[in-house]
């Protein structure tokens, strides 16, 4: 088939606008497309190609995966990779590229199939068919890996495949058995258990049995016991747990280098460019460029402008790479197209702007533009209603509820006058406690803010006054931790525009601090919503043309009007200059300031005065990650196309939305990660391979009380979910009693242990041919299934159907008497 075919045979089974997931397998080098029914199931010898679409308000963003089976051959790796590149094409060349190979996939990849990855022996070369399903005639076992995102592989059938530590499921076809080791945690045997019924529910159309083994509990389940030792042999010493294979070293993670590949001097040339911290302009749209994320993933970027040979052949240079440095040939390589990178790839990034981003109140990123910043209206009453806007606009009201100030000083907690509400100096710790109604309901943020110049003892004391008001409040209040200068939107909202920032001293009455002669504010805002002053050093270097500035000395005040502000910015100063100084005020233009404005700022010198570009906003994606110092070390593990679901509640869980950072606190998360949880937040920032400041904000909140700048960042939030949600205990209940069944089997097991159906298991004889309930009821002889015994219908039903139709199991019915049992045949529909 020529290339030109093969384009045209993938524009055929392509479907651009619809988002979700498509997958197709290499069957004798063609894509086919795989049934939706089998999504999530892999053959181990066979390639397979996975598109995923994404719809973001009127545009389309794709992921292509292709994903080699460990035992593929090399003509199908060629072609899953080609189709690849053919398909990216098609897509204008704005897909984002991925090589996944089994066992090493990427989170992105995993992050598509909640129930868990199930990797199958053969593949399409020894004839295995894409999906099987109402097929009893299986026999495997399935080792379940994975807390968050759950892998599932066959092993042998033996005990010796067991640990203590993970999750089992034995696979009969028509009774799946899921035993549970000792040390597995609440969550592994719930994935297990989600695994287990999806494996009944896609492959055997709902008429199979789950049944639990608590490893730790064997003798509550003798019969199931029993069936196991049939098919295992007998009971040996279980391993262990093993020590998990897929945790990363969070230094390596953070660890980038970005490489520029070039073919200048008619050579393709692999070149050093930078290491961490990475900014956005290293990246020259001429050029082709490999960056190594520490040896765990790596990713090429093509530029727009790069030559054809620089793009065609960087992905084999990238391969060539990996070789060079010993790299497992499994390691992900990662194609991102100029304009169309994935988050990932930009967060490894100090600063990432996409041309007309918006984020916050309302500020586009455009490069090369004078700026007007036109700020949306703010519209409080609709934060609530829509927490999507409060997450954008982080604000989860006006700032107009009720508000409490109050200073640390010798450890404890003194109410702050209101004449210095709104003052903030930088010697000091304050606390504010922000209330606010929801439908009549109390709800509270606590704003711990820390000045840059406060002893460590005041710092510890801000911490512990903060727990101790949360347990004043029931443990309702969200936990803001705000380092001076990194205050949030709604904290600005709260003192309508008018918070001062000092640099040092105290507002305590005792303070012995010398409050300077010349003091110089930097005015940032144009609104009550987002606006403060923040004091900088008194010198003319200090100055920006785009600005206002606010100059007070001993004996006068200077209100300084840089050429590029704003009326707003300009109005926002005025009411600032008459909070830090009570003198009249002397308003200036930039370039008509008298000598004595110089001199209070230690002589004229040079300045910021370029014109202003629009403010830029680092374009970024929110990010959720589980995260663990329970080793020793941190680790964060992401978790991709996440939802709320997600949010586990013997886990803290982490939500990086950049410029503030979410610390969501289960109810059952473990009392020492929960005491911990501001170190988590700093460690996270400190390893992040962005080079992130560690003095980002820390919200902090608990499960049950989460305000709507943090739901708004999920799809569908459901205040109720885990009000109404089901324990483990509960799910497993549902599961119902295979008490019956196994005994059938087991019974079957003794007394056929020669009778095998093909596949090779023992199947039990009254579920050997099982059809839908509405295939029997009510149906005439003429119309019933092939094998059917008109006068036995019942014997045809599923254990589940058969309690479902008739509303009792089968011992009970075939204990009554003959006529009873006639008489509810007919009152059902099955004589």
């Amino acid at each position: 088939m020529s290339q030109g075919q093969v384009k045209t045979e993938v524009a055929k089974v392509l479907n651009k606008t619809t988002p979700g997931l498509q997958i197709w397998r290499i069957e004798d080098m063609e894509m086919v497309p795989f049934s939706s029914k089998a999504y999530g199931q892999f053959y181990e010898g066979d390639s397979y190609i996975i598109l995923y679409t994404n719809k973001v308000q009127s545009s389309f963003t794709y992921d292509i995966h292709y994903w080699l089976g460990k035992d593929t051959s090399v003509d199908e790796q060629g072609a899953a990779a080609i189709y690849t590149t053919l398909m990216d094409d098609h897509l204008g060349g704005v897909a984002v590229q991925h090589r996944e190979a089994q066992g090493n996939e990427s989170d992105t990849f995993r992050g598509y199939f909640k129930q868990g990855i199930i990797y199958k022996k053969g593949g399409v070369a020894s004839g295995m068919k894409q999906v099987e399903t109402n097929t009893y005639n299986i026999r495997r076992l399935l080792h379940v890996k994975g807390r968050k995102q759950v892998v599932a592989g066959e092993v042998d059938m033996s005990w010796n495949s067991f640990n203590k530590g993970d999750v089992f499921l034995l696979d009969l076809g028509s009774l799946i058995i899921q035993w549970n080791g000792p040390k597995s945690n609440r969550m592994e045997r719930l994935k297990g258990m989600n695994l287990a019924k999806d494996i009944r529910d896609r492959e055997r159309g709902g008429r199979a049995q789950v049944i639990i083994v608590e490893g730790d509990d064997e003798k509550s389940s003798e019969e199931a016991m029993k069936l196991m030792k049939q098919h295992l042999g007998e009971k040996r010493e279980i391993k262990d747990c093993v020590a998990p294979d897929d945790v990363v070293d969070q230094k390596l993670v953070s660890s980038v280098k970005l490489f520029h590949i070039s073919d200048a001097q008619g050579n393709l040339v692999v070149q050093e460019v930078a290491v961490k911290p990475l900014t956005q302009d290293l990246l020259n749209h001429e050029d082709c460029y490999l960056l190594d994320q520490g040896g765990i993933r790596i990713f090429v970027w093509k530029g727009k402008k790069s030559s054809k040979t620089e793009r065609t052949e960087s992905l084999e240079k990238a391969e060539a790479y990996k070789k060079a440095k010993g790299y497992p040939m499994s390691i992900n390589v990662e194609t991102v197209n100029d304009g169309a990178e994935s988050a990932v790839f930009k967060q490894l990034f100090q600063k990432w702007s996409d041309k007309g981003s918006t984020l916050g109140l309302g500020t586009t990123a455009t490069k090369g533009k004078i700026a007007k910043v036109e700020q949306i209206k703010f519209d409080a009453t609709s934060m609530h209603a829509r927490p999507d806007l409060a997450a954008q606009q982080k604000m989860v009201d006006d700032g107009t509820g009720e508000t409490q100030v109050w200073r640390v000083e010798d450890s404890e907690l003194v109410p702050v006058d209101r004449k210095w509400l709104g003052h903030f100096y930088g010697g000091d710790c304050y606390l504010i406690l922000y209330k606010y109604l929801v439908n009549h309901k109390s709800h509270y943020i606590l704003y711990i803010w820390q000045g840059r110049h406060a002893t460590t003892a005041e710092l510890a004391a801000s911490a512990f006054q903060a727990v101790a008001i949360d347990r004043q409040y029931g443990g309702e209040p969200v936990q803001v931790r705000v380092p001076m200068g990194k205050e949030p939107l709604h904290l600005m909202a709260i003192f309508k525009g008018k918070m001062v920032v000092y640099e040092e001293g105290s507002s305590r009455e005792n303070s012995t601090h010398v409050q300077p002669t010349v003091r110089l504010f930097h005015v940032h805002g144009t609104n009550e919503f987002n606006t403060r002053a923040i004091e900088v050093a008194p010198r003319s270097s200090s100055l920006n043309s785009n600005d206002v500035f606010v100059l007070s000395t001993d004996t006068c005040c200077y209100l300084w009007y840089g050429k590029g502000c704003s009326g707003d910015e300009r109005e926002m100063g005025k009411a600032l200059a008459d909070i830090i100084s009570r003198r009249e005020k002397n308003v200036i233009a930039e370039g008509q300031e008298p000598a004595h404005f110089w001199v209070n700022l230690g002589g004229k010198s040079q300045y910021a005065s370029s014109k202003r570009l629009q403010e830029e906003n680092c374009s970024i994606t929110p990010r959720l990650f589980e995260c663990s110092n329970q080793t020793g070390r941190f680790l964060a593990t992401e978790i991709t196309n996440y939802n709320q679901d997600d949010l586990d509640e013997d886990d803290i869980m982490l939500l990086d939305i950049w410029d503030m950072v979410f610390l969501w606190m289960g109810k059952g998360a473990n009392q020492v990660e929960k005491d911990n949880v501001v170190t988590t937040a700093q460690d996270y920032l400190r390893s992040h391979p962005g080079g992130r400041d560690v003095n980002t904000p820390i919200v902090m909140i608990k499960q049950g009380f989460e305000p709507p700048t943090f739901t708004g960042w999920f799809h569908a939030w459901d205040s109720e979910m885990w009000s109404g949600g089901k324990s483990y205990e509960e799910l497993k209940a549902e599961l119902g009693d295979a008490t019956e069944m196994i005994k059938i089997t087991v019974n079957s097991t003794t007394s056929n242990s020669t009778k095998k159906d093909s596949g090779g298991s023992l199947l039990p004889p009254t579920i050997k041919s099982t059809f839908p309930a509405d295939q029997l009821v009510n149906r005439q002889t003429d119309d019933l299934p092939e094998g059917v015994d008109p006068t036995k219908k019942e014997e045809h039903l599923s254990n589940e159907d058969f309690a479902l139709v008739l509303g009792m199991a089968r011992p009970q019915f075939y204990s009554m008497p003959n006529w009873k049992q006639q008489n509810l045949k007919k009152e059902k529909g099955l004589f």
